[in-house]
This record gives structure tokens, sequence and C-alpha cells, in this order.
């Protein structure tokens, strides 16, 4: 099973068992912190009643080291994993997974008590896979390692294929496998003598949310972007310690630019920066990134991608994230992270700011047109729904070809006629349709009902009244951690790249939703607070372009130097082979996509990614 991992751990590797008891912990380790022989792990407490077997970096490490050696613990090195496992001696699990700060999966065996505890960090920013199957429990930091043992249940379940359409990945607690479960954020799994799991909880992201809104910043924007800035600050500070080298990630976006403002401010050289940028000029960062980093004095690395070498990655996307996960982005991502890894083994990223300060375009629409999008007659949103499906998406995209690029958004037909799709909602239906790519997608998957998320909750919106802040909390509970952190995990990881988050630093997560909606969102523009941050390093000409992110083309892809590979996946014959796709709707948008009446790239590459998945099964 550790085997398996060898990428998230090429330095180091071991297994630690006690037959008596029945239980087996194994680790592969990628060293940053302490790269002697101290930091080995699966690693026994001082007291040796304790085993840990852990992923992740804890940030506040020197710290809770100063209170356990007050305390009379006894360390041998200083590497985080010492903390832990000495902390949980000292404190037990629930009180230090408090107290850390960082991102983290571990395990915890206590010989005297003779029980398992697993726990996942707050945000889930480090994964964590479990079953209870047979009277055996199997866990581990990626589903191949569980797959490896011999109990582990193979079953497709079909249920989750349906939420898959509908999300681009599969939400938690599910997977890919029937009674295979993801550990969700801010949890920890107990298995005890009785042999029963439990889960308890050990942070609440909608008590976070709702003690925010019931006490808010009072202060001005002013001072909200001070108390923002020293936060950072030190949540980047504290990521940059590393005994092996260190750079970042740059798209040239707000989030990632406001990281390596904040790393070249409190660092005496280049700050080690990569991007990745693509001939295809509607997705091209790469100038606004380099923009960025000679402003800011960074040692600057760009790879322009071609369709090629996407198409040498999509083989090894089965593989890296072990079920079918439908995030087109998740090429580019894999693809820096390769370019990064050849320089150096952290890099930090920006990925939790559209959530937490408001930057998806569907918070700032709801803010400045929730009137026409919720509260206007019927007959004006049906009619404006029809004018907009007047036009194929091309063709608005060739008509807002005449905007300043700066001004105009990024893939415009495609998002006028989602907004289309939209109106005449209420506000959770729209938001639901929003995050949707196969509408009805029961309609598609042969004896498969999708399973209720959050998205469902109908007594949510007497709990988090405001819709801004109810979609916030939502892309936080579900897509940030199913869909963003796990490609950016699966794809550093691959390559044996640590990935490290400042903006998900749970400091900065709880003082974030203490702001009020004016301070994120506000005039058509979201961010505001971490913008006016931006402004105090980078001149404000250079962050006024739309969000992109390390997008792709993958539309234009489909129909040109893709086309190929994806009619052969997309025929009947393979469709049916599989057996758990309906090919007609597939067939009929597949013919929509290629002959320019419509663009249904989100929804093919999710049935693209379901087909290469099942076809590695099989090989």
């Amino acid at each position: 099973m550790t085997d398996t991992l060898i990428h998230r751990g090429p330095d180091d590797g071991d297994v630690w068992l006690d037959r008596k008891a029945g239980i087996a912990l194994g680790n592969r380790r990628l060293a940053i912190i302490d790269l002697s022989r101290a930091g080995h792990q699966p690693m026994t407490s001082s007291c040796g009643n304790f085993v840990l077997a852990y992923n992740g970096e804890i940030y506040n490490m020197a710290e809770l080291r100063d209170e356990l050696e007050k305390l009379g613990r006894k360390f041998r090195g200083h590497s985080d994993t010492q903390v832990i496992v000495e902390g949980c001696a000292v404190w037990g699990v629930e009180e230090t997974a408090k107290r850390i700060i960082g991102m983290f999966a571990f395990a915890l065996w206590d010989k005297r008590e003779k029980r398992l505890l697993a726990v996942r960090d707050r945000l889930g920013i480090k994964p964590l896979y479990w079953t209870f199957t047979q009277g055996v429990l199997i866990f581990g930091s990626e589903l191949k390692a569980l797959k490896r043992h011999e109990k582990f249940p193979t079953e497709i379940d079909r249920n989750a294929v349906a939420s898959y359409l509908r999300y681009n990945s599969i939400p938690a607690p599910h997977t890919i496998y029937r009674n295979v479960h993801k550990l969700e954020p801010g949890k920890i799994l107990v298995v005890d003598q009785s042999g029963e799991p439990r889960i308890d909880s050990f942070w609440s992201l909608e008590e976070i949310v709702r003690e925010g809104m019931a006490h808010p910043f009072s202060g001005s924007e002013a001072e909200a972007v001070d108390r923002l800035d020293m936060l950072l600050r030190d949540a980047v500070s504290r990521r940059m310690v590393s005994d092996v080298p260190l750079g970042a990630f740059l798209s040239g976006g707000i989030d990632s630019s406001t990281v390596v403002a904040l790393m070249q401010a409190q660092s005496d050289r280049p700050v080690k920066t990569y991007s990745i940028g693509y001939a295809s000029g509607g997705f091209n960062e790469a100038h606004e990134a380099a923009a960025i980093a000679r402003h800011l004095g960074t040692d600057h690395t760009e790879l322009y991608a071609s369709p090629q070498d996407a198409r040498d990655v999509i083989p090894k996307l089965p593989s890296i994230y072990d079920e079918p996960f439908a995030d087109h982005s998740q090429i580019p991502t894999y693809l820096v992270s390769q370019l990064t890894k050849k320089h150096v083994t952290v890099a930090l990223s920006g990925d939790g700011g559209d959530e937490l300060f408001g930057g998806y375009t569907r918070y700032f629409t709801a803010d400045k047109y929730a009137w026409a999008l919720f509260d206007s007659p019927c007959v004006l949103r049906c009619g404006a729904a029809r004018a907009l499906h007047s036009l194929a998406p091309r063709s608005w995209d060739r008509i807002f070809g005449i905007v300043p690029r700066n001004l105009r958004p990024v893939q415009v037909g495609d998002k006028l006629h989602i907004l289309a799709n939209c109106l005449g909602r209420d506000r959770d239906a729209f938001y639901r349709r929003l995050i949707s790519h196969w509408n009805e997608p029961e309609m598609l998957v042969t004896g498969g009902q999708e399973y209720t998320t959050a998205a469902w909750d109908e007594d949510l919106s007497a709990r988090i009244p405001d819709f801004i802040a109810r979609m916030q909390y939502l892309d936080t509970l579900s897509y940030l951690p199913d869909d963003i952190l796990t490609k950016v995990d699966r794809a550093s990881m691959a390559v044996s790249l640590e990935v490290r988050v400042p903006l998900l630093d749970h400091r900065v997560v709880e003082f974030a939703w203490t702001l009020p909606r004016h301070m994120k969102v506000r005039g058509g523009e979201g961010k505001r607070v971490l913008r006016q941050l931006l402004r105090r390093y980078v001149p404000a000409e250079l962050i006024k372009r739309q969000k992109m992110g390390f997008g792709v083309p993958i539309d234009q892809w489909l129909r040109g130097p893709l086309k190929e590979w994806a009619a052969e996946l997309l025929s009947p014959d393979a469709l049916n082979r599989h057996g758990l796709i309906n090919p007609d709707p597939v067939q009929r948008k597949w013919a929509e996509h290629l002959s320019g009446a419509k663009s249904w790239p989100y929804q093919l590459w999710s049935v693209l990614m379901l087909q290469a998945w099942c076809d590695a099964q099989e090989s």
C-alpha cells in the first residue's frame, strides 16, 4: 500500500505494526522540515503510548513545541511530526487538531485504549480516504493505496457517478466505490474496541460562518485591509519556512499575486515564481503574470503549453486522481507543478481567495443584478433568456470581441447561455443550476440516483439568510475541497511537489467571514478588501483584468487537436461497453459542440474523464 504512494513521499518510507493488536501503519515521506532520520515515520511518542502516520505541514510548530517542552515532553529532532504525536499524548487528538495552524491528514494509534483516530484538516487541504469492510478498517491518502488491500470493495457506486456528472467531481463523503468514503474536512474518524467507526468534529465551517455574521467586523474598510495584511503576512511568512527550496505559483490574478507580493516583501532574495501560458489568447495569462513578476522583482519562469502537452498529460489523469475527476484545469495545474518541481520542492498557491472574498462571477452578478435575476416579472426574465439563447456562444464571443480584453469576460458566450438557463429560478435554484454541469444526471446514468448535498438543504436559507454568503459557504464546504484542493493536491503530489495555501490559514478564513458583504462584493466586483491589499504592493493597472486562473481552451481543443481522441471515447460502442452512461444525450451534445451550434466543453469533459477512468480500470 505504501509503495503506491511513493510519489507523495519519495524520500523515506516505513511500516510499523503490532500483530497482536491487529494494527499496521505505513508512511511515505516527502522531507521538508528536518531532513534527518529524526523525522522518520511512522513515529512513536516519547512515552511510547502513541504511534503516528501523517501527511502535511504544521506552521505553528515552534510555539506548540515550546509548550510541550515546558510540560516535560522530550524531542529528538525538529520535525513537525513529533509536535503532533507529543501533542496528542498531552492534549488529546481533538485539542491538538484545534491548536494546529496547518494542513494535515493523520492517523494516530492509541496503544493503551486500542483505538485508532484519523483526522483531516479544517478546510480539506490534505485528503484522507477510508473504508470499513469485513471487519477491517483501511485508510490512506489516495484510493490507489486502499485498492492494494485484498479486502477493498471494488463495486462502482452508480449514485456517485450521477453526482459526479453534476459537479465534475464526486462530493464528499462519497467516492466512486460503494462503501468507500472521503473523510470530510474538520472531522475525526474513531475506531475503538467496539469495532464500529464513528465520526466526530473538531471544527465546523457553518459555525464559523454564523458566528462571523453574528459578530461582523465593525471597523472601516482601511482597518479591515490593515487587519488582513497582518494576518496574511503572518500566514505567508509561516509557510515560507522550509529546509528545501521554495517558490510560488503565479497566475497573474488577485490571489496568487497577493501571496507572491507578501512573500517578496518578506524575503531578502527574489522569490522563485512559475506560470503557464497558451498560444490561445483568450486563455493566456503568462503576460500578466510576467508583468506582476517584473514589478515585484521575482525570479520568474514560464511554460507555454501546447495541445500536445495536454494530450501527453491526459493518459496520466485516471492514475493521478484514482476516480473520475473533470475540472479541466487539472491539465495546466499538473503542467505548472511539473515545471515548478524542476526547481523547488515547495510552492505557495493562491487557492481559496474566490470562496473567502467573493471572487466568483456568480457572487457579484447576484449582488448587482438581484432584481433582474430574481424579483422582476417572469415575462421579462423569460424574454431575456430567449434573447440570450438566440445566438450561439461563439457568436456572443465574436460580438464581445470589440470589448477591451481587460474588461471582457472569459468565455462570455458560455456564461451568457448559463445565465439564460438560470433566469426564472429562485435564488437557491439559480445557484444549483450554475454549479451543475449535467442538470439531470439521473437521466444519463443507468441505475444511478445522485446523492443529496448541502446545496439541497431546505433549511440552509434560514440558518444563513444572506444569499451571497450562502453561495460562498456552499462553495467553501464542497467545491473547494472536492474540486479545487483535490486538483491541486493530486497534480502537485504526482510530481512530489508540496503546495501550501496561505489564504486558507484558518485564522484568515475566520476573519474573512466577519467581513460585511460590501467589503467583499460591491458594484459588480468581488474581492474588494483583497484588491485593496494588493494595491499596496502592485499598481492598480496591473490587476484590473478579468479573473481566469490556470484556465485551458478545452472548448477549442475538443474541436481541434483532441477531437479524434474524444470521438473515440464518446462513441456509442465505447459508452455501451462500460454500461454506465446512456449514449443518446452524449451524442447529441457532441454533435452540437462539433458543429458550433452550442458549446458543451464541461459536460463532454466529464464524460470523457469518466470513460478514460473506466478504460484505465480494464488495462
